[in-house]
């Protein structure tokens, strides 16, 4: 491979400077991105291997990061396990029509052969690793149960949660029961995933830490680790990212991924003092940093290279995802600064 920097970070093996890429970073910001959109819906984007796989490319070509992941949507998975999936442009995001509200409905769903209702998915990643040639390693995802679960039960994006918040409160046992059946469906997923082709995959947790401490073990975090237990990793690292749970930093750890995600509020130091002895971190830009000059962002760079310190085990990322009207020269100003301010924190 040409660049390995991210997989050798994964592993916190020794590297020559801090790999980079960004959580979402084939998307709306490109204009490249959009000309692509202007002729396709966004699920007709996602279900058409060719197009998956150009626009996760686009990146890699045109930003200069050092990993590709793959372009689709968490809720491909929801919708391949029987819930109608709609996607309407300008209106509020993606949505379940039909959300779960009962335990017969959570009884209905099926848990997926991802190797056909995902197929999708599988034959993106074949071609992207193909037409990467091994220039940088490719990612793969999947959202995490109980993030899963949220849109599921909410039927869309939600401020208080109150239908998934009532469900786990007062019908526990069918919230497990959910929950039990949506690890083992990305679980299977991440699987397939990584024979189609994925050389590490990412877990997404969106949604943790709308949970307190306690709960947030007991019905995300337990069904995280049930999804690494039933992982055939092949070698491939798995990275969880759990949005704004940093009061279980450690709990995560212990669940066994390689990296573990930070959003924007941990300081990375105090988190590699923690964990960093048994895991490689990722992150943690502000993700609205990049809307400040390229000099300021290079400031924001260099304080989180300096927090971590010397030494591996480090993926430089945003903490969450770019944002669709971040200038392009921004994005590229963010990965220069990495690239240039890093090897000096490697010495």
């Amino acid at each position: 491979m040409t660049n390995d920097l991210f997989l050798r970070a994964c592993r916190r093996e020794e590297v020559e400077r801090t790999p980079v890429w960004m959580m979402r970073q084939a998307g709306r910001y490109l204009p490249e991105y959009r000309a692509i959109r202007e002729k396709t819906d966004f699920l007709t984007l996602c279900k058409t291997p060719e197009l998956a796989a150009e626009v996760s490319l686009q990146p890699v070509d045109l930003i200069g990061v050092d990993a590709c992941i793959i372009f689709s949507d968490i809720l491909v998975v929801p919708e391949a396990m029987g819930m109608e999936l709609i996607v309407e442009e300008g209106k509020g995001g993606p949505r379940f029509p039909s959300p779960i509200r009962s335990r017969g409905e959570i009884e209905a769903l099926g848990v997926p052969d991802p190797n056909s209702a995902l197929r999708f998915v599988m034959d993106a990643l074949r071609l992207a690793r193909k037409r990467l040639d091994g220039r940088v390693p490719l990612i793969g995802f999947a959202g995490s149960p109980w993030t899963l679960a949220t849109y599921m039960v909410e039927g869309k994006g939600s401020k208080t949660f109150r239908h998934l918040k009532e469900l786990v409160y007062s019908n526990p046992r069918d919230a497990h029961f959910l929950l039990e059946k949506l690890a083992r469906s990305v679980a299977a997923y991440l699987n397939a995933q990584i024979e189609a082709g994925a050389q590490a995959v990412q877990i997404f947790d969106t949604w943790g830490g709308i949970l307190p401490p306690d709960e947030f073990r007991e019905f995300s975090l337990r069904y995280i680790q049930q999804v690494l237990q039933l992982l055939r990793r092949n070698g491939a690292p798995v990275i969880v990212f759990c949005k704004d749970c940093s009061h279980s930093l450690e709990a995560i750890a212990d669940t066994g991924p390689e990296v573990i995600g930070l959003d924007w509020t941990m300081d990375i130091g105090k988190a590699r003092m923690m964990v960093g002895s048994s895991v490689a971190l990722q992150g943690n830009l502000d993700p609205t940093m990049l809307y400040a000059p390229p000099e300021k962002i290079r400031q924001g760079v260099k304080s989180i290279l300096e927090k971590f310190g010397k030494g591996s085990g480090h993926i430089f990322n945003l903490g969450h995802g770019i944002l669709p009207d971040i200038p392009v020269e921004h994005a590229k100003a963010l990965i220069l600064a990495v690239k240039e301010e890093s090897p000096k924190y490697h010495r």
